[in-house]
């Protein structure tokens, strides 16, 4: 018997032609939404097997929407997107999402997907699990131990205050520690730089 599922993206024509392809392999799509809180809502009313969610959504991501159903609905998640984004990626991993695809192989893929998620095994597309699976060129032993550290605490999303505090020091030394830091790696002076630097190789820094 084939999962019960809902599916969200705010494309119409990419929600409209996953919609007629899956119907057209008898699957039961019992609601779509276009947004992320409509998604959310269909699933905690709904249930169904198995939600396949764009990623990136008005109102509420795809990500977003798998933290909100964690432990109050057995529904599995699927997310689809277009972009092979680091940080959504090892997200998905640490919420143990079921399914993650490219939409341009989407259609390709879904069936075994779909397939693997009902029996509850994991289903990455292969193309993004050999794109991520592959060690950074970024050298992380010109890092000295406290630099390291402090760059793990940024990816956790502590401030400089609350770095300052656990590795008792000053807010200045951690600011020298972040300028060398940026320096090394040659990144953009910016704020958000070493922040997306550090969410994007948290997973290479353990």
């Amino acid at each position: 018997m084939n999962p019960s599922i809902i599916i969200a993206d705010d494309h119409p024509l990419v929600l409209k032609g996953l919609q007629d392809f899956l119907e057209e392999k008898n699957y039961s799509i019992i609601g779509s939404a276009n947004d992320g809180k409509e998604a959310l809502k269909l699933i905690l009313e709904k249930e169904p097997d198995i939600a396949i969610l764009d990623i990136r959504m008005p109102h509420l991501t795809g990500i977003e929407i798998a933290k909100h159903c964690d432990g109050k609905v057995k529904t599995k998640i699927v997310l689809i997107t277009f972009e092979k984004n680091n940080v959504f990626y090892h997200q998905a991993k640490d919420l143990n999402i079921y399914g993650y695809l490219l939409k341009e192989l989407a259609l390709t893929e879904i069936e075994n997907c779909l397939k693997s998620v009902h029996k509850g095994i994991p289903y990455f597309s292969s193309e993004i699990e050999a794109h991520f699976s592959k060690a950074p060129h970024i050298d992380f032993s010109i890092l000295t131990p406290s630099e390291k550290r402090i760059v793990q605490l940024i990816a956790q999303n502590k401030t400089a205050k609350e770095i300052a505090e656990m590795l008792n020091i000053s807010n200045r030394t951690v600011e020298k520690h972040k300028s060398h830091i940026i320096k090394k790696f040659n990144l953009e002076s910016k704020h958000s730089s070493l922040f997306l630097f550090a969410k994007e190789n948290e997973s290479f820094l353990t």
